[in-house]
């Protein structure tokens, strides 16, 4: 095998890998509704708007004959419908959960019928799709930078997962290389956002480490 297609080969474990652990992050929100039999401290959004995510990469990949891309939404979106269906089961409120997953999942069939009904030219559906599935992707990456004013508000970075940061760091890399490889601005640029945001998260919990938190927890009781 050639030097580039080691790369390559390694490149696209690593986007595998990654990504698969920032999904797995869930999992410790699973195991807490599964003990409490409650959704407190849980929100549902994130479960929803990444499986949508999810669903539309995997089109994508199908799209342009991607196995990476295939994989890791294809697991991904299995993943987030299995906390969805958790979280429906656990929480109160079961009619305002049942109400969001309707609405988004008419929205992505809606976009499903015009991509698939009203763009015929191949090229031109792969592109309009990449598009969309960049500015979503790029929206859930910028949506918890409105949580970094009440962290530094109260220099408490217990909202945060060093985790997901870190997971969500190490994904990101590893996809905005891979889309540069394969020179494919789709893929590229939705990551960027991902970087910039894990690195300033990393920043908050260096200002705002664990220990400090608690401290901080104590002296306000």
């Amino acid at each position: 095998m050639e030097a580039g297609g080691v790369a390559d080969s390694f490149l696209s474990s690593a986007c595998v890998l990654f990504t698969l652990g920032m999904f797995s992050t869930g999992l410790s929100d699973l195991r807490h509704m599964q003990r409490t039999r409650s959704v407190d401290n849980i929100q549902f959004l994130p479960f929803l708007t990444t499986d949508v995510n999810n669903l539309g990469w995997l089109s994508y990949g199908v799209l342009k004959g991607d196995g990476t891309l295939i994989i890791v939404n294809t697991v991904g979106a299995v993943l987030q419908t299995l906390y969805i269906l958790a979280y429906l089961h656990y929480s109160p409120q079961k009619h305002a959960v049942l109400l969001q997953t309707a609405t988004l999942l008419a929205v992505l069939l809606l976009g499903y019928g015009y991509f698939w009904l009203l763009v015929p030219d191949l090229e031109a559906r792969l592109q309009q799709l990449g598009l969309f599935c960049s500015v979503f992707t790029i929206s859930m990456y910028l949506s918890p930078l409105a949580d970094l004013a009440k962290i530094i508000q109260t220099k408490s970075t217990q909202r945060l997962s060093f985790s997901l940061t870190i997971t969500t760091l190490l994904s990101s890399a590893s996809w905005s290389i891979y889309g540069f490889r394969l020179r494919d601005p789709y893929i590229t640029v939705p990551n960027l956002p991902g970087i910039f945001t894990s690195i300033i998260r990393l920043g908050l919990f260096c200002k705002y480490p664990p220990e400090q938190d608690r401290k901080h927890h104590l002296l306000q009781t």
